[in-house]
């Protein structure tokens, strides 16, 4: 993360390009830029952006060109710049006034290009252009051991430390979010105390649940053959008013990954390549892995071919939904006593 330190230690470029799938280091990217680059009172005022699916480069590049207002210097972020992928894009882009620029950009203002996109185009002009100008910054996921160290490095930011076990809960129960994890580092490390240690326990306590943990805690009790109390967070679920339809429709999603990494790993795919192939995070599929091995081929078939049914019922049949979903459990435990 060659950009961010350059940007924490007060040196910046007049264009840069943030992209991938990970938005909280380009939000942190975009976040220094505004804090540290400007300055005055008219930082609102030599801040722009513009949407590169609803107007042309040529109107940032023309706001580029514009002398900031009672300021040093002004910030022209480029959202969607879908010109440097391989993606189709519709609306006409003067990609030839772009590379002039790029060339020779306004030394007061810095030009930022920031998009969710994976890849560039290696290919295009434009992108060998951009890559050779601007500070680039790859916003990638963060692989389960990369992810368990930044979760150490910011809770000594903090002032704590965190033990394996607690950054394993965390992860099962906040997810995967940067963003989100950020928030209940700080939160665990404001409780510990200066220089404490951050433990399972105080992640179990503290930490702000999701639908999505509890569904993995949901999904878990099932792979391990508790199904009642698998009801029992079900029914805790209801309480908090979550519907039931999409509550089905979670468990079904993790059902369906759980079925993928198996049909992936035995076709001998690694969990990195299965994590690219579904496109979600690393950390998710040694989950779903571990999760597989309870069940055969054929019993996975069977379950998804159950959440079909049960969605069904759910969207056509004037049943009541918590009901629908009790049956599904019912229905499970029958299958897995014949296992």
């Amino acid at each position: 993360m060659d950009v961010l330190k350059e940007l924490k230690s007060g040196r910046f470029r007049s264009v840069y390009l943030l992209y991938g799938p990970e938005q909280y280091f380009i939000e942190q990217a975009r976040q220094l830029l505004i804090k540290s680059a400007l300055n005055g009172d008219n930082i609102d005022l030599n801040v722009t952006s513009f949407d590169m699916t609803e107007v042309p480069v040529d109107a940032a590049i023309e706001e580029a060109e514009t002398l900031p207002f009672l300021g040093d210097q002004k910030l022209v972020f480029v959202q969607n710049p879908l010109f440097f992928t391989a993606e189709k894009v519709k609306i006409e882009h003067d990609v030839k006034k772009l590379e002039q620029y790029l060339n020779d950009p306004a030394p007061f203002t810095i030009l930022v290009f920031q998009g969710r996109f994976e890849k560039l185009d290696e290919r295009k002009k434009i992108t060998k252009l951009i890559k050779k100008q601007a500070g680039v910054l790859e916003a990638k996921r963060p692989a389960e051991r990369e992810l368990a160290g930044w979760i150490k490095s910011k809770a000594a930011e903090e002032g704590a430390v965190i033990e394996d076990s607690a950054i394993q809960q965390l992860l099962a129960i906040a997810g995967f979010h940067l963003s989100v994890l950020a928030m209940e580092i700080a939160k665990l490390a404001l409780h510990a105390g200066e220089g404490n240690e951050i433990t399972e326990e105080h992640v179990t306590t503290l930490t702000a649940r999701t639908l999505e943990s509890d569904i993995f805690r949901l999904v878990d009790r099932i792979v391990t053959g508790h199904l009642q109390e698998a009801l029992r967070i079900y029914y805790d679920l209801i309480r908090l008013n979550e519907e039931p339809l999409k509550i089905l429709a979670v468990v079904a999603g993790q059902f369906r990954l759980i079925y993928q990494v198996k049909e992936f790993t035995k076709k001998g795919y690694g969990q990195q390549q299965v994590a690219g192939q579904l496109k979600v995070h690393p950390f998710r599929v040694k989950i779903a892995a571990g999760q597989a091995r309870a069940f055969s081929e054929s019993q996975l078939a069977v379950i998804m071919q159950l959440l079909a049914e049960s969605d069904y019922e759910m969207k056509s049949s004037g049943m009541e939904k918590k009901m629908i979903i009790e049956m599904f459990f019912f229905r499970l435990q029958t299958m897995m006593k014949t296992k």
